[in-house]
């Protein structure tokens, strides 16, 4: 991103997302795309393949991609892990004949707990290149996993990350969902202290949200769900259990050890540069953001991208950046932009400062964790009084 560099003076190297469109069912919570059943997996992997090769459906809009070093790969979904290990392999394999990768590139994988238990999987992951898995656990609580229609036991996520640890993957972060139904404070610590026992390097912890059109969102009265007032404090009981355990809240829902930090999805937050392939795969290229619709067979039959318009302004950077604990620099702001911050921006930090919302030292400006309890707000707010 433009406002602070990669480690070892790097800058802007882009990334490629794969977007794997399968699942073996449907979460009650869930909106992104994703079909259930295995069916057209053999046309997907080789229309992704085909893409990655020669960027047919991209065309210009990926224009010097190839000339380029790939700092990061990041197989999402979907469930990649229900596809297989040998599919996500010949995929990642693609990756290598096409693209320059930087060494040590940061390759991920999302992985079910119980479609990752085949004998083998993570081995033959290791074999591939992939070095980082990103387990869906989201509780550890029975009750809670059932309500959320996770299928895996907590033992199967035990196993899962035994499993991935005895394969030489030992980058490895869990999904925790805040909010779900019936959840207490002391349910949300509990699957905190499993995760924590079984040695992973990374928490990505997310707020329940009720996506319009899932199953969620039809039986919104009957789900039991923990006030809102309630679910801030497991927030925040959340983020000092777990700086009190050595690890760092980088971004508002992402805590890590040190030096375990998500860099792909970093640098989203970072405004760089990033090419998605597969259906619902979003892009940021050459200064332009695009996707392909969320339509599998659009995909396969070679559909191009949908333009999104421009990407990089400074609302945006502000946006993204204001997601980390790194903040803004408003002087590079300024020089990066032209724009300047109006008058009246020095005493609306103060006042959401003295109210223990953000903290601001003349010119970085950084959220608390009481402040990405309410970041759109206060994000809303700091860019109105930005101006050109």
């Amino acid at each position: 991103m433009r406002l602070r560099r990669m480690e070892g003076g790097l800058l802007n190297l882009p990334g490629i997302y794969i977007h794997v469109p399968f699942c073996s069912a449907k979460c009650p919570y869930c909106d992104f795309y994703s079909l259930v059943g295995r069916e057209k997996t053999d046309a997907y992997c080789a229309a992704v393949t085909d893409e990655l090769k020669t960027l047919r459906r991209v065309g210009p809009l990926a224009d010097g991609l190839k000339d380029r070093d790939i700092s990061t790969v990041y197989f999402g979904g979907g469930t990649p892990s229900f596809v297989g290990a040998e599919n996500l392999s010949r995929l990642l394999r693609a990756v290598k004949e096409n693209y320059v990768l930087l060494p040590g590139a940061e390759i991920t994988v999302e992985c079910n707990p119980s479609s990752s238990l085949v004998p083998g999987f993570f081995e033959t992951l290791a074999a591939a290149g992939f070095n980082r898995v990103s387990l869906g656990m989201q509780s550890a609580v029975g009750a809670e996993r059932k309500k959320l229609g996770r299928r895996a036991t907590a033992a199967d996520v035990e196993t899962a990350v035994k499993a991935c640890q005895q394969a030489g993957i030992t980058d490895i972060s869990l999904d925790i969902m805040l909010g779900v139904p019936e959840q207490t404070e002391s349910s949300l610590l509990s699957s905190l202290d499993f995760a924590l026992s079984l040695g992973v390097t990374h928490l990505s912890a997310y707020l329940l949200s009720i996506e319009e059109g899932t199953f969620f969102d039809k039986k919104r009265d009957a789900l039991n769900l923990p006030e809102e007032d309630a679910v801030c404090d497991m927030y925040l009981s959340l983020c000092g259990y777990l700086k009190n355990n050595g690890f760092r809240h980088y971004e508002i829902s992402n805590f890590c050890l040190p030096g375990h930090e998500a860099r792909h999805n970093t640098a989203y937050w970072r405004d760089e540069e990033y090419l998605g392939v597969g259906p619902a795969a979003h892009s940021y290229l050459n200064g332009r953001r695009f996707y392909f619709p969320r339509d599998l067979d659009a995909f396969i039959s070679g559909m191009p991208p949908v333009d999104d318009g421009p990407g990089g302004g400074w609302e945006e950077a502000v946006m993204l950046a204001l997601r980390l604990d790194t903040g803004i620099s408003l002087q590079e702001i300024k020089e990066i932009f032209a724009v300047a911050p109006s008058p009246s921006l020095p005493a609306i930090l103060q006042q959401y400062q003295s109210a223990g919302l953000l903290t601001f030292d003349g010119d970085r400006l950084t959220l608390t964790e009481r402040g990405f309890l309410v970041s759109n707000t206060l994000i809303g707010e700091i860019i109105d009084v930005i101006t050109p």
